[in-house]
């Protein structure tokens, strides 16, 4: 009686990841780093805040700052009519801070990412830490980080 051949494992590690439409670019996260996707409601905002500071918008009992990920890389906030807002976790290692939230327009696409995601040749903005090709669509690498010392230095985290 022959053995049943075995078939090679996969060793590859895989990560699973989300591609997050902005207005004018595609951030690439890892599926960890987003905790929820929830209907943008308008955000409670108050006088003298800077443009890529949106204002807070509420989730399970908590008041999140909802920025603009593209008017703090240096454009322009745009929220179209399929707006949404991407909760993340925080990765800054700040205590009272588990939480922030970003504009995203539309819905994030999961993709299974490997060691063979390619390097996008592709100018990075600010706030971005690298560009990489997904199905030969340009997706940005956000800091994420960054965006939680610039809620930080502005005093709302």
């Amino acid at each position: 009686m022959t053995q049943p051949a075995i078939a090679p494992q996969d060793t590859r590690s895989h990560l699973t990841g989300l591609l997050l439409p902005l207005a004018d670019r595609t951030l690439l996260l890892p599926n960890s780093a987003v905790a929820e996707l929830i209907p943008l409601r308008a955000p409670v905002s108050e006088a003298g805040m800077p443009r890529w500071l949106l204002g807070q918008v509420a989730w399970r009992n908590l008041n999140l700052p909802l920025m603009s990920f593209e008017a703090a890389a240096g454009g322009e906030p745009s929220i179209g009519s399929g707006a949404r807002a991407a909760v993340l976790n925080a990765l800054g290692g700040r205590a009272h801070v588990k939480f922030i939230a970003m504009v995203v327009q539309g819905i994030p696409r999961s993709v299974r990412l490997d060691e063979s995601l390619a390097r996008a040749k592709a100018p990075l903005g600010a706030l971005e830490r690298d560009a990489v090709l997904v199905n030969d669509q340009v997706a940005k690498i956000p800091d994420l980080v960054a965006l939680e010392d610039l809620l930080a230095s502005a005093g709302y985290i």
